[in-house]
């Protein structure tokens, strides 16, 4: 314990005075702050930052270590836990746990960077408007590809942008037409979409196939495509593969396409869709927003 002459020794302007309270008002700090720090207890403040700190590593962990603050914030928001942002960034910082962030995605050799005008081209039935009043009333659709030591895995999506969520993929070592006709089959399986749902893409070859066109047509799909070498018409797609790519498929290296393949499953099956939070949908999952507001049906498996 300290005494109050160690006190006056380290601080000259304490001479004259006796005890610790008469101390501790001469500093202008709390008598009962000194009494706490001398029984060596932890302060209610650090007793709060551990109780969230646990917190924070239990979101962090169900995230795959893919959530930075912003979101891990949100959290403990929603079960009453009052605290700000910069409170997570730091307990965050002070234990190594970081986000993923988005880096830029490497083209294999050989694939075009621009599309060339196709017969088969759509009108642009979207025009840069990414919301919907529903779901299954607008699908957008892209293709990106996954590098392992064995070659590349072309995946091709077809995300619901009434609720984010992934409703169609496949993945292949071709990118051909096949690639992109299986991942809408897929979303049309599950979904069992409306007469006048809207598929929208860019220009790629895959997109402007007869093998795609006939399963639009025969189900009563309309395709929408967006200006060539416009990647802004589609941002809605960039963005979801750029999510991809920066928390599943950069955080790792695959050994072969099939790892890659069971990874990127897992990914979209486990956690996009059924765990990871959009700000877009109020911090809810894809599946947690659709379990809300689409009223009368199941939600899609």
């Amino acid at each position: 314990m300290l005494r109050p002459e160690t006190f006056r020794r380290s601080n000259p302007q304490l001479r004259g005075y006796q005890t610790h309270s008469d101390m501790c008002s001469a500093l202008g700090a709390a008598g009962q702050g000194y009494y706490a720090w001398r029984r060596g207890g932890p302060s209610a403040h650090d007793l709060g930052d551990a109780e969230l700190a646990r917190l924070i590593s239990e979101v962090y962990e169900s995230s795959g270590g893919i959530y930075g603050a912003p979101k891990v914030h949100m959290e403990p928001r929603r079960r009453g836990f009052r605290t700000s942002r910069k409170r997570v960034a730091r307990i965050m910082r002070d234990n190594g746990w970081s986000g993923t962030t988005r880096g830029r995605a490497r083209r294999p050799k050989g694939t075009p960077k621009a599309a060339a005008p196709q017969a088969g081209a759509a009108p642009d039935l979207v025009g840069r408007e990414f919301t919907a009043d529903g779901p299954d009333e607008a699908w957008f659709a892209d293709i990106t590809y996954v590098r392992t030591r064995r070659g590349w895995l072309y995946l091709a999506l077809v995300m619901d942008i009434w609720s984010r969520r992934i409703v169609g993929w496949s993945m292949s070592d071709r990118m051909d037409a096949g690639l992109a006709d299986d991942a809408l089959k897929m979303a049309i399986a599950r979904r069992r979409p409306p007469a006048g749902c809207t598929r929208h893409s860019d220009h790629g070859p895959q997109y402007v196939s007869l093998r795609l066109g006939r399963t639009m047509r025969d189900n009563g799909i309309r395709p929408s495509m967006g200006a060539i070498s416009s990647p802004w018409d589609n941002a809605a797609m960039e963005s979801l593969m750029g999510l991809v790519k920066a928390e599943c498929v950069h955080a790792r290296t695959f050994e072969s396409r099939e790892q890659a393949a069971l990874e990127i499953f897992e990914y979209i099956e486990c956690l996009y869709d059924r765990v990871r939070t959009h700000s877009a949908l109020g911090y809810l999952s894809p599946e947690e927003f659709e379990a809300r507001n689409r009223k009368g049906a199941a939600v899609a498996a």
